[in-house]
């Protein structure tokens, strides 16, 4: 079904930083695409280029052969899944629903379990790479969910990604995105000290940049957000409200399993005390004004 790009209707659900760029993929490779947004004007770009406007979630259900959804919160894709006006009361049997959202994994296990109930097909497949990577289409998807489902949605998923990986079971996908938050949480206090120590020390941060982000401290952090740090482009690849989202998550699995994250808390309450000063709206390297002192 999925290499029928033709005959396959796409619906997608959420055109924000990420969502925009990722649908725009898939219309360009040729499935026929219906979009939805809470706000229309963030998808006009992709109704200009040939996508199908649907005035509710419930509409767009119905239409669709395959459902993706980029939103925002947990509660979010609870609402877009389960509610009353949904997909999943709408959806039809047979059909695959894809949840890219960064959200929990015992809400992945619970949408699993609906859609099976129905005949629906869904996988938990959060993403990581921030705007550029949806603009590259080189998105990391971790996937979980029945591997049938998976391998049938592979083609789909190369249009807008190059790492794509089944973890497992449903839920597996966002455990795994929880791993990867994890990692950036105390990466970032990281590069953001090591930038402010460049520029405390007197030495030309960029350079500093030149030598650093090909050894052993190189990360996509360092490499692609410590840049921006060092213009004052703290526009958002990713929202730090979402980020705060994302730790919360992450740090309430922990504590389900019996374990340790200082790091975790450390990075979740420093990015707490950046969005109390105004920031949350601001990208995740944001954190550099507050360890600069900037704010």
């Amino acid at each position: 079904m999925a290499q029928d790009v033709k005959k396959t209707t796409i619906g997608f659900v959420g055109t924000g930083v990420m969502g925009r760029s990722m649908a725009g993929h898939l219309l360009k490779t040729g499935y026929p695409l219906l979009v939805y947004n809470r706000t229309k004007a963030k998808a006009e770009e992709l109704i200009a280029a040939g996508a199908v406007w649907k005035d509710t979630v419930a509409e767009l259900a119905q239409e669709a052969d395959v459902i993706i959804t980029m939103v925002g919160y947990p509660k979010d894709v609870e609402e877009t899944y389960l509610g009353e006006n949904g997909i999943l009361p709408h959806a039809k049997p047979g059909t695959y629903v894809i949840d890219m959202t960064t959200s929990s994994p015992l809400l992945a296990k619970k949408i699993y379990e609906e859609a099976k109930k129905k005949d629906i097909h869904a996988l938990d497949a959060p993403v990581s790479g921030g705007d550029i990577g949806a603009r590259q289409a080189k998105l990391a998807i971790m996937v979980g969910g029945e591997k049938e489902a998976f391998e049938r949605m592979k083609p789909i998923f190369e249009q807008m990604g190059t790492n794509i990986v089944y973890q497992g079971e449903a839920g597996s996908g966002q455990h795994t995105k929880m791993c990867n938050q994890i990692a950036i949480a105390s990466g970032m206090i990281g590069v953001c000290e090591a930038m402010v120590y460049a520029k405390r020390a007197g030495l030309d941060p960029e350079n500093v940049l030149k030598s650093i982000a090909t050894g052993a401290a190189g990360s996509w952090s360092l490499s692609n957000l410590a840049p921006r740090m060092l213009k004052g482009d703290f526009a958002p690849g990713f929202y730090i409200k979402h980020f705060i989202k994302d730790m919360g998550i992450a740090l309430e699995a922990a504590e389900e399993m019996g374990m340790m994250t200082p790091g975790l808390k450390l990075a979740k309450s420093l990015y707490d005390e950046l969005a109390e000063k105004g920031e949350a709206n601001s990208g995740t390297q944001a954190l550099y004004k507050l360890i600069d002192q900037q704010l």
